[in-house]
């Protein structure tokens, strides 16, 4: 009976002993197993990344000779930036290399309707970003004359979106483009751009189509600088073509930042503005009078000085000269503005401006505000002031 007892009892102890050691081995290898899945999981996560951005910016304006009959306006607008919202995101596929997205729609706050004058998504790309190679893009995105004005010599440089009364961006081709295969590099402080927008044209490769490049030197300060150009050819009558230069840059001592540029647009006299990337139609060009002319060149400048961190004070001016296709288009214009901004926070600011044009010639009733719609002037003059609140996010 004892035999049987020890012999039972030896069994129990190495049944116990293969038992522990099992629960053992099975815990390293639960531990194995979630340490490797915590492993791969937490890069994975930091590897990719979207974000939503916007602004919404919503203003009372006043202007005068806002219709035919020379009547004053007062209403409430969508302020003196573009509102938008967006996502943007990457994904990190090794080696220095990204996929990049961004998706972005423009919209009135006073109204909640989107803006008729763009696609739903104004800017809608997706692109490749390398460390070593730069950066492919493809879709709808800022064509590279617009993109040198507006980082290296824009007025008012600290509202990248302010739209309502800035005219050099009137003589930026519609400033996007659709269908464009856009290359980008940086070598230290310089970069790069180049483009091609597709016509989509059957059997008329060009038609339609646009090339443009750009070079701007970019450091942190005092300099910088911008240069580009840009060619859009006419869908329907191939051979005419829509020319735009621009040359510009800005200097910053202490608080005080001076921009200055130059952009010529030339028409060649068969150019009606037949352009499906822009999108751009002949009867909606006429309407912003911008296929009248030959020729049309305009100088900016302006003085922006900041104060504290949160207030910054500007002043600006542009001088535009137009030779017309008949001799009636022929104009000029002048036009000043004058901006004060305080921040509340880094992410919300109020703002005060006034802007006042002097119009002659075939430049009455055109459109060189800088709002992507038709001329909001319709005489020789015109004041407007603008007070309004944004909100980035």
């Amino acid at each position: 009976m004892k035999k049987v007892r020890r012999s039972f009892g030896k069994a129990v102890s190495k049944c116990a002993n293969r038992l522990e050691r099992k629960s053992r081995y099975t815990a390293a290898l639960l531990t194995g197993v979630v340490s490797t899945a915590t492993l791969y999981s937490v890069p994975a996560a930091a590897q990719s990344s979207v974000t939503l951005y916007g602004l919404v910016d919503a203003g009372i304006r006043y202007t005068t000779h806002a219709n035919t009959a020379g009547d004053s306006q007062y209403q409430v607008g969508s302020g003196a930036s573009e509102s938008h919202f967006g996502i943007t995101g990457a994904e990190d596929i090794g080696a220095g290399t990204k996929v990049v997205f961004t998706l972005e729609d423009r919209f009135f706050p006073n109204t909640g309707q989107t803006d008729p004058a763009y696609p739903f998504f104004n800017t809608a790309l997706v692109g490749l970003q390398s460390n070593s190679y730069g950066r492919l893009a493809i879709g709808r995105q800022l064509n590279p004359l617009a993109d040198a004005v507006l980082s290296a010599f824009v007025t008012n440089r600290w509202l990248p979106t302010f739209y309502r009364f800035r005219p050099e961006v009137t003589m930026a081709q519609g400033v996007w483009a659709s269908n464009m295969v856009k290359y980008s590099a940086r070598w230290q402080y310089l970069r790069a751009e180049v483009s091609y927008a597709f016509g989509g044209m059957a059997g008329q490769f060009g038609a339609g189509s646009q090339i443009g490049a750009s070079v701007l030197y970019l450091p942190p300060a005092p300099l910088t600088f911008g240069a580009a150009y840009l060619d859009s050819r006419d869908a329907v009558n191939t051979s005419a073509h829509l020319k735009s230069w621009t040359v510009g840059g800005s200097y910053t001592f202490d608080a005080t930042t001076v921009t200055a540029g130059w952009a010529v647009n030339r028409q060649d006299a068969g150019f009606v503005g037949n352009f499906p990337n822009g999108p751009f139609s002949a009867p909606a060009l006429t309407a912003l009078k911008f296929n009248t002319f030959n020729s049309r060149q305009m100088y900016f400048g302006g003085v922006t000085q900041q104060i504290g961190v949160a207030t910054h004070l500007s002043a600006n001016v542009w001088r535009t000269i137009q030779s017309g296709k008949t001799q009636p288009a022929d104009g000029n214009a002048t036009q000043f503005q004058v901006l004060a901004d305080y921040n509340w926070s880094k992410r919300t600011d109020t703002y005060l401006e006034v802007d006042y044009s002097l119009y002659r010639g075939g430049l009455i009733g055109a459109q060189l505000q800088g709002i992507n719609a038709a001329s909001s002037a319709y005489g020789s003059t015109q004041l407007g002031v603008m007070a309004g609140v944004r909100h980035l996010f």
